[in-house]
């Protein structure tokens, strides 16, 4: 569920780095509800950093993360007391396996057409035991986050070898009621040409989230309009949903 140019194994290795620790108030939210499930299923896991840190906590059961980027799961892949599958929900074939199913780092987006957001909540809700959560969130299409994803907001980080790299988002396709079409460029001394990818995401509205829950057997127990556990308005920049079997 993360952006494809992430297979890239260079790129891959600089992902935590323009995602650092520090700045994962999702890592916040989720951590402690992983810790309390026996089994847990990551999608789009990336580098496997939320499962990392569950076993560095000293989480005993089962973890399992997936992802379809091979970069990522290389990444993820340093440690061996977690499973790791690569795939997606599509691929998926687990039944009753899991207390809970995250998607962090706004991974439910990617999801653009309709049967991809009813295909992959049909896998997540036969993934879950009975009484198992789903914890995701995705960005309020009120908030309008994508307007800040232009050449003047770059990220800045170095690479493994000390080397700075610079990344900027500059959208391509604006927002048509349902999508935002993008770029991530990624510059360094060392490299010929940026390194481009585009990328797609929707952004749901509250009730037209619930509906797709709903059609898939899953019924919203808890949502958030941001980490601290606010409530959704409509100017929260987040809608974070814990759903539930119905």
């Amino acid at each position: 569920m993360v952006d494809h140019l992430f297979a890239d194994a260079e790129l891959a290795a600089l992902y935590d780095a323009l995602c650092p620790r520090d700045q994962r108030a999702d890592f916040d939210f989720h951590l402690p509800l992983v810790m309390a499930a026996q089994s847990v299923l990551d999608v789009g896991c990336g580098t496997g950093a939320l499962l990392h840190e569950a076993r560095d906590a000293g989480h005993t059961g089962r973890l399992c993360g997936l992802d379809p980027a091979d970069g990522m799961l290389a990444q993820a892949r340093r440690r061996a007391d977690v499973e790791w599958v690569r795939g997606d929900l599509s691929s998926a074939a687990w039944a009753g396996e899991f207390d809970l199913v995250v998607m962090t780092g706004h991974a439910f987006q990617a999801l653009v057409e309709d049967d991809e957001v009813r295909a992959a909540l049909a896998a997540v809700r036969a993934a879950l035991t009975d009484d198992g959560a789903f914890a995701f969130e995705t960005r309020n299409p009120l908030a309008r986050a994508w307007t800040s994803w232009t050449p003047d907001h770059p990220t800045c980080l170095t690479d493994a070898d000390g080397a700075p790299v610079r990344m900027v988002r500059q959208v391509t396709a604006p927002f048509d009621g349902r999508t935002v079409g993008f770029t991530h460029s990624f510059t360094g001394p060392g490299w010929a040409q940026p390194r481009v990818s585009r990328s797609t995401l929707r952004f749901l509205d509250p009730p037209t989230l619930a509906a797709f829950l709903a059609a898939a057997g899953l019924i919203v127990a808890e949502q958030y309009g941001d980490w601290d556990r606010s409530p959704l308005t409509e100017v929260s920049p987040e809608i974070i949903t814990l759903a539930r079997r119905a």
